[in-house]
């Protein structure tokens, strides 16, 4: 279960005010959006990369508030993806692992239950930098589900991908969310993303959170829709 109880977020001149959300466990949730309203903001504040002034974080009932963003049990893809360079498929699946401090006997194992579960175990040696924007998006995926984490955010993750990668990551998506049962709260702005997948329909509109009935998606207005996020 995602809580988010009264927070207030700060960035800079930007606010939001006593925000509340509650996401049962095993749901995937849609949050959808005008630009700028602060989207990423909330998925940064429950990870844990914004402070709150206000308010309470809970997952699955317990206050993570001022917890570190690696004892939160929470998976993130941002927006951007955020795949260093320099390293391989395979370290980027075992990163978040190591700084977990699995065991080594143990890393392996996962990296190639996940590798075979995401359809990449071709691409384990390869450089990031030689992969297509689907297969990226799939690596930055495998990062946030290695360590089997309780929640997983994610932030436009099928933005910059043709309409046909982006149906095989959705279905794949799905498909991972059905296994797992993760609670899953997903940003966008493709009406298309959240009629595959959402089962639950979150709308930031005056700074405020609202849950709407999927059926309402067709009457989102279009500063909504397919845009790119500031915040």
């Amino acid at each position: 279960m995602i809580e988010l109880d009264d927070i207030s977020i700060r960035s800079g001149s930007f606010e939001l005010r006593r925000v509340s959300l509650s996401i049962p466990a095993g749901s995937y949730a849609v949050l959808m959006g005008a630009t700028g309203q602060g989207k990423t903001t909330i998925l940064e504040a429950i990870c844990g990369l914004r402070t709150v002034t206000g308010g309470r974080v809970l997952l699955g009932g317990v206050d993570v508030t001022r917890r570190k963003p690696a004892d939160r049990g929470v998976g993130y893809v941002p927006q951007d993806l955020a795949l260093f360079p320099m390293m391989t498929v395979r370290g980027h699946l075992e990163f978040a692992l190591r700084v977990r401090r699995w065991p080594a006997a143990a890393i392996g194992p996962r990296v190639t239950e996940l590798a075979q579960e995401l359809g990449i175990e071709p691409l384990l040696g390869r450089d990031v930098r030689r992969l297509s924007g689907g297969e990226a998006q799939r690596v930055a995926l495998g990062r946030a589900l290695s360590f089997r984490p309780q929640v997983l955010l994610m932030d436009e993750p099928l933005n910059a991908l043709d309409e046909a990668t982006r149906d095989r990551l959705c279905e794949l998506l799905g498909k991972v969310q059905s296994a797992s049962h993760l609670t899953t709260l997903h940003v966008t702005h493709s009406r298309a993303e959240a009629r595959a997948l959402a089962d639950r329909l979150i709308v930031l509109e005056g700074g405020q959170l609202y849950e709407r009935p999927v059926a309402d998606l067709e009457q989102l207005p279009d500063e909504m829709l397919e845009g790119t996020p500031r915040r």
